[in-house]
This record gives C-alpha cells, structure tokens and sequence, in this order.
C-alpha cells in the first residue's frame, strides 16, 4: 500500500522539494499550505512535471481551528498518515537582540516554529497511531543548538536571531520529549536541520542547495525499521557524524 505524508509550509522552497523528492520515491503527498489557491499551484507544477500523487491540504499551523479543519479533511480520505513533516517556520526577522526584541515577535514565532508544530502533531496523531511505521519530522535549524551556541569556536556563535534560535531550541526540546515518550512503539522522531540553504529565507545568502536540503528530511521521513529516534541530525554541525549535539 503507498505510504502517505503530510507536510505543512509545502508549497515552496525546502518544503515543496521534499513534497517531489518523496514523489518520486513513491510517498502519496499531502502538500499542506495555509493558501489554498497558492498550494493548488505548487501541486499543478508536479502535476505537470508528471508526479501525480499529490493534492493540496489547506492548513495554517498559527490558526487551530485550521488544523482542525485539514485533519476532518485528511481523515474523510485516509484512516492512515504513514508520515508528518513538521516544516512550516518563520525567522521573525532581523535583528533579534533579546533585549529589545518586541514581545510579539517572540510570541510569532513560537507560535508558528513550536506551537503550531505541536498543536498539528497532537491533531494529527491519532492517524499516525494507525500506521506500521510512523514517521515524525521536526524541521530545525543548526542554530537551535545550546551547546553549539554557547560554543566561541563554533562558526556561528556570533549568530543568534533571539526569537528564531530560542523556537528552534524548544522544538528541539519538543522532540526528545515526543521520542521518548513513543520509545516503545515503532514511531520514528527526529529533528533535522537541512543546513544553511539559499532560499527565500535568507535571502539567498546560504551556500547550500535545495535539493541536498530536502534530501535530509527526506532521510529521516524515511527511515526503516531500525533507524534512530530523538536525535538532531545536522550535517552542517557536524559534518563527519551527520548527528549535532542539543
């Protein structure tokens, strides 16, 4: 039977490569975007591109009755989400000192980068339960490391968006949390960062692909029976290894 996935912020950039790299590998996708006209887009483009297996889900992770809404839809045409990619974020912009950072940008992006994760996961989790091999994908960023971050030598301590790294930082901490408690089942949980990337969201100052990108998430939203749970994958922190320390 073809596994399903589900992927929030799908519609562009890392997300929408995952959504094709996962196509081509068999997944059906359920392309998640909180515009209903611009994911029905995304999905045309694959369509045209002849990957089929795809449709758009409207879903805002900040709004919970959205959720609500895309898992009655979601589960009117499955009893089954064989996989859930968490990687709808925002990096609440620049600078972020901590100190004089306003209030509601901390309360944006935790919002969209923590609790929309969770209050998706939480929606979600019931279908999951249903699959032989369920498979969870927090998408992080090297920056969400407290170790790293507290580390001169590293080569980004000096970069430290206040709101952005402590989201990241509790996602991570979302996600141990989540693998442990799920340890003896056959669930999969892990947190990737796809490395610093040319995108949208950098304004196109990363030196690495899309592509390679969304090839991470794609290795861990594949994962088999015997692949690791509650770790924090980074190939940018830590190159020889592939696992970044928290």
């Amino acid at each position: 039977m073809m596994k399903t996935v589900l992927i929030t912020g799908a519609n562009r950039s890392i997300g929408f490569e995952t959504v094709r790299q996962l196509l081509q590998q068999g997944y059906y996708v359920y392309l998640g975007c909180r515009d209903k006209q611009k994911g029905q887009l995304a999905v045309d483009q694959l369509h045209a591109e002849g990957l089929k297996q795809v449709e758009p889900i409207e879903i805002d992770v900040d709004n919970i009755d959205s959720i609500k809404s895309a898992r009655n839809t979601l589960g009117q045409k499955i009893k089954t989400l064989d996989v859930l990619i968490n990687n709808a974020g925002i990096s609440g912009g620049s600078p972020q000192h901590g100190y004089d950072t306003e209030i509601n940008v901390f309360k944006q992006v935790f919002e969209t980068n923590f609790f929309g994760v969770i209050e998706v996961t939480q929606a979600f989790i019931d279908l999951l339960k249903q699959s032989p091999a369920p498979r969870i994908v927090n998408v992080t960023s090297g920056l969400g490391s407290l170790t790293l971050q507290n580390d001169p030598g590293w080569k980004h301590y000096h970069v430290k968006p206040a709101s952005y790294v402590a989201s990241k930082a509790a996602l991570n901490a979302y996600t141990t949390v989540m693998a442990y408690n799920l340890r003896d089942t056959a669930f999969k949980i892990n947190a990737v960062d796809p490395c610093y990337t040319a995108t949208d969201f950098n304004n196109h100052s990363g030196p690495g692909t899309v592509p390679d990108a969304a090839a991470r998430v794609v290795k861990a939203a594949t994962l088999g029976a015997d692949g690791p749970s509650g770790l924090f994958f980074s190939d940018d922190n830590a190159p020889e290894t592939g696992i970044s320390p928290w």
